[in-house]
């Protein structure tokens, strides 16, 4: 594990990341805009990354009259740079693909991002070019691209933002996940110490729920998250988690209130290989569905494994509002655009789906 390059307990605030005007936009509207991808590098075959990168780009109104309706940052769950985050693959997986979009860029690393290629040692390049120590720090590796290196404070960290906390942990590198014993007290700190009256999002690379064929969901997390929830006292909002290379909406209902909450796999940032759900008797599945998992009441809402895509997320009064996007596939016309797919609200007041 990285040293951080900050202080504990490794809070960014939005305000020290996007320009004035348009963080008194965001907080004056009472709305937060972002989009939310993962696995994206496009290593070997860059057209499905690049075709993402362009619906990203496409999402935003040029001149609107009120700034908040436009994404104020891009958020990606792990896996920015394959196959080992290597420094030298970032020019061609991450500057050159976003050169054109129209805001930050934060992160939590994957497990490609972690598993090192010698003689670079685990997340070396995800330090170099999301925590650097001061903001307008350059990289050699950026090359071209006018776009600095982010100041998060560490490779688990929380952004500050005047609608939601975002924590973002690092699930390291084994297949199915592990947070170590400093990661989980830091965790369970988190939760308790937070504004209570702000939602709060949990975003992760390896996924605790998937129905997909290729990793599946992550026991290791489920378990880890509901201990710390627990223990602190506090449910999150929604939990986010790329690894798996498709779009899956899942909605847990916690047996013990009723309460509704959406963990999202939005890992179709990219990557060629997409992954598909798996074959119910030898069938593809409807949603929703209803699966048999332990616990808690879990429905699987919707999915896409055909397509790469995005998710648009707002965080508004009361509620919280997600849009699912695909992309054209590489054999069809680049001037296609977006296809909404998917969309859902949440009221943050009474926890249940609208």
């Amino acid at each position: 594990m990285p040293k951080p390059t900050g202080r504990p307990p490794f809070h960014l605030d939005l305000k020290d990341v996007i320009a004035a005007d348009r963080y008194a936009a965001v907080k004056n509207a009472q709305r937060l805009v972002f989009h939310v991808d993962g696995d994206l590098g496009g290593i070997n075959f860059a057209v499905p990354q690049e075709r993402v990168a362009q619906g990203l780009e496409d999402d935003f109104v040029a001149n609107p009259p009120d700034p908040s309706v436009n994404p104020a940052f891009f958020y990606v769950l792990g896996d920015c740079v394959y196959f080992n985050g290597e420094v030298a693959q970032y020019y061609s997986q991450f500057y050159l693909p976003y050169e054109h979009y129209l805001g930050p860029i934060f992160a939590v690393p994957g497990n490609h991002d972690g598993d090192p290629m010698a003689p670079e040692k685990s997340l070396d390049g995800f330090v170099r070019n999301f925590c650097a120590a001061k903001p307008g720090t350059k990289m050699p590796e950026s090359q071209d691209s006018t776009r600095t290196a982010m100041t998060q404070p560490n490779v688990y960290w929380t952004l500050l933002t005047p609608q939601v906390s975002i924590v973002g942990l690092y699930s390291n590198v084994p297949e199915h996940g592990v947070l170590h014993p400093d990661q989980l007290a830091w965790l369970e700190g988190e939760i308790k110490s937070l504004p209570a009256d702000l939602p709060l999002l949990v975003t992760l690379h390896h996924p605790p729920y998937s129905a997909d064929d290729h990793h599946g969901g992550s026991q290791p997390m489920h378990d880890a998250l509901d201990s710390a929830f627990t223990k602190a006292g506090r449910w999150p909002d929604m939990v986010l988690a790329g690894h798996v290379h498709n779009y899956q909406r899942f909605t847990r209902k916690l047996s013990s209130n009723n309460r509704q909450i959406p963990y999202l796999v939005a890992g179709a940032g990219g990557y060629h290989n997409l992954h598909s759900v798996a074959k119910v008797n030898g069938v593809k599945p409807k949603a929703p569905l209803s699966l048999q998992v332990s616990g808690d009441p879990l429905t699987l809402e919707s999915y896409v494994d055909d397509h790469h895509g995005f998710l648009r997320l707002e965080f508004g009064l009361d509620a919280i509002s997600g849009k699912y996007s695909t992309v054209p596939r590489p054999q069809d016309k680049w001037s296609q655009p977006p296809n909404l797919v998917d969309s859902f609200k949440l009221n943050t007041k009474t926890h249940r789906l609208i």
